[in-house]
């Protein structure tokens, strides 16, 4: 297990910054399918795929967005943060291989410990892919917790 550190409301700045990053793997993909059930072949059917505009298999744009959530749930705030909204902009797809990495920054700290954040999406190539905002409800306390152990989970 790791421990992970939060940022409760009073400790959080406007200007404060957290980073996230994963490489999208075709592991990724099949998995995020299958919990979203969205089997669009753009993601899943490299022949599909070949004949759209992307010429190749893309990730799910909200697989960027679940790595927003991610990034807010263990690095800015952290743990005890409640999402409680969200707007995207997809600029360019994600890709197989691609290592993503999530960018927040503290944009406005709200009443009743909301806190407005930027959050950007970019490869490993420095493109921007996702640009937006989210509201968040920031913990109250500062914590250390301990975060599980994923099961493995097999395909196929």
């Amino acid at each position: 297990m790791s421990k992970v550190s939060n940022t409760p409301y009073s400790a959080l700045e406007v200007g404060q910054q957290a980073r996230f990053s994963k490489t999208i793997e075709e592991r990724d993909l099949l998995l995020f399918a299958v919990v979203s059930g969205d089997r669009n072949p753009v993601h899943l059917d490299a022949e599909f795929a070949s004949r759209t505009a992307f010429k190749e298999r893309i990730a799910h744009g909200m697989l960027s967005g679940a790595l927003i959530s991610a990034a807010i749930a263990t690095e800015l705030p952290g743990p005890g943060s409640i999402y409680l909204g969200q707007q995207l902009s997809f600029s360019r797809p994600a890709r197989l291989g691609d290592t993503l990495t999530v960018e927040l920054e503290v944009l406005e700290k709200l009443p009743k410990f909301r806190v407005r954040i930027a959050t950007r999406v970019f490869n490993q190539h420095g493109e921007a892919l996702v640009d937006g905002e989210a509201e968040v409800l920031a913990p109250r306390k500062a914590e250390e917790v301990e975060l599980p152990v994923l099961p493995e989970v097999r395909i196929g």
